[in-house]
């Protein structure tokens, strides 16, 4: 016997006990009034329409109706009725059973479709939690097919977008939507509906189509992705018990998702631009002014080397100036290669474990004619631990806030260096737990910078506002120094001296740990 004819036959039979129980109880056990029966069997029929349905309420209301006639209205045991008021009586007891179970019935039907509804705008918050929190349409697009079969259960999702006509799929019958491979019948016909020349004409229609069953049965439903009036794609659904409204918001939802993602993108290209822009006409005005410079000293001595006769000490001096500035000319376009290296993602440290001290006594060597003016202090430690870094990027590290102590100090004037260990609380600030760090700080007597302007000197071509036009610069030095030590895990800040007199600028390496060299 199928499943539903059993159904149908148990709960008949239950429908049988509840009114021979009725009968029963109140012919043999309890003797009442025929409106306390009434009452009782109207029950009966209330709780028959409330759990199993309209059909089997007016089944039990006719049966009801029956017992009640052949029971307890005179005459008893016969199915007729002396008495008119009776006749009124049973009518009444029939209608109001049938209506009872009427309102029962849609009662049910208004909570079935609240609980269906509740479960699709479940299913649509799910959703655009997962969806609204990509900001890639690529990204996007791979997800939204995996997003949806997961959500609502669907058999198999379909995401063919118009732009770049990508076909993104997902869903354990998906095989078979697509070519037909899990069987006969309509399935050759749907993957033909779903070609993506099928997709593209179906994008450009504005309402929602159903497509037959495929190899596993189970029907289609075609969601056109629009916004406003622009077409965007369209998103196969199969197996999904969805009404048209849920239907449309899904679709609307996955609409709105992939509008969302290219607006972001756009943004993000067009801000990148715009900081491109920038950057560009910063770069060009600084390294136009700093060019400028040292090519006009090397033209007028070239002009006057070339001009005329004169002593061998003049021309030895004025080509000391050529020399001078073209080392000068070099240093620039070092920093522009060095700043464009350390921009690209692909740019790579050979790490290692390296003495600071060493480090910082190679840079002051080095840079012996840019410090000629100053006093160089070390406060080293004896003991310092090995540093994990790049020897050659630290440095230039080194040689930028030398050089740049240099600029702006005094001549005469000290500039320090110092290193020290710090522990958790630094490693903490620096985002990296667990990792000693050496902080190492150039400290100086110059004018010192605004607390305004400390987080700014270290981004691209920015000049101090008391510096700028008189002091000569690119503004490149720090923002490569910013680079490198965010490039080893560290950080760079920017204080005021002593007094609030000169600056400080300190930057931490991580130390050096076995198996953390390498590239």
């Amino acid at each position: 016997m199928p499943k539903v004819q059993k159904q149908w036959a148990g709960r008949g039979l239950g429908v049988v006990a509840a009114l021979a129980a009725v009968v029963a109880a109140y012919r043999l056990v309890v003797h009442v009034n025929q409106a306390t029966v009434a009452l009782t069997l109207l029950l009966v029929v209330l709780f028959v329409a409330a759990y199993w349905g309209l059909g089997m309420a007016i089944a039990c209301s006719v049966a009801a109706a029956v017992c009640y006639n052949f029971f307890f209205l005179p005459p008893v045991g016969t199915l007729t009725v002396s008495d008119p008021q009776n006749l009124v009586a049973l009518l009444v007891f029939l209608i109001t059973s049938v209506l009872a179970s009427r309102l029962s019935e849609r009662s049910r039907a208004e909570s079935r479709r609240a609980r269906e509804r509740q479960g699709e705008l479940e299913v649509l918050y799910g959703m655009s939690r997962e969806l609204l929190q990509t900001a890639e349409v690529l990204e996007l697009a791979k997800e939204v097919p995996a997003s949806v079969a997961r959500t609502t259960g669907a058999a198999a999702v379909v995401l063919y977008l118009l732009d770049g006509g990508g076909r993104y799929e997902a869903g354990v019958a998906v095989s078979g939507l697509r070519d037909g491979s899990r069987g006969g019948g309509n399935a050759d016909q749907v993957a033909d509906q779903l070609s993506d020349a099928r997709l593209e004409q179906l994008a450009q229609r504005s309402g929602i189509e159903t497509l037959p069953g495929g190899g596993n049965g189970a029907e289609s439903s075609v969601i056109p992705l629009r916004t406003g009036a622009r077409p965007r794609g369209v998103l196969v659904v199969q197996g999904v018990r969805l009404s048209a409204a849920g239907l449309e918001a899904l679709g609307g939802l996955v609409a709105i998702s992939l509008e969302k993602a290219h607006a972001v993108e756009q943004a993000a290209r067009a801000e990148g631009a715009r900081e491109s822009e920038r950057l560009r006409s910063l770069m060009l005005d600084a390294v136009t002014h700093e060019l400028r410079t040292p090519l006009t000293a090397i033209k007028a001595a070239a002009s006057t080397l070339l001009a005329s006769e004169m002593p061998r000490a003049v021309a030895v001096e004025l080509l000391s100036v050529v020399d001078e500035e073209s080392d000068r000319l070099n240093r620039l376009v070092q920093q522009a290669v060095e700043m464009a290296q350390l921009d690209t993602p692909e740019v790579r440290l050979s790490f290692a474990a390296e003495d600071l001290r060493e480090l910082v006594r190679d840079a002051v060597e080095q840079g012996e004619a840019v410090l000629r003016a100053h006093r160089v202090v070390l406060r080293l430690p004896a003991k310092l631990p090995p540093v994990r870094c790049d020897a050659v990027w630290v440095a230039k590290l080194l040689g930028n806030l030398l050089e740049n102590a240099a600029k702006y100090a005094p001549a005469g004037t000290a500039i320090e260096i110092a290193a020290e260990v710090v522990g958790a609380e630094a490693a903490s600030r620096n985002g990296t737990h667990g990792l000693e760090f050496v902080r190492c700080s150039v400290r100086d007597q110059g004018p010192g910078v605004p607390e305004a302007e400390r987080g700014l000197v270290l981004e691209k071509f920015y000049r101090g506002r008391q510096s700028a036009g008189r002091v000569a610069g690119t503004g490149m030095g720090l923002a490569i120094a910013r680079s490198i030590v965010e490039a080893h895990g560290g950080r760079i800040e920017v204080a005021a001296g002593t007094g609030e007199q000169g600056a400080v600028f300190r930057f931490t390496l991580p130390v050096f740990a076995q198996g953390k060299a390498g590239l």
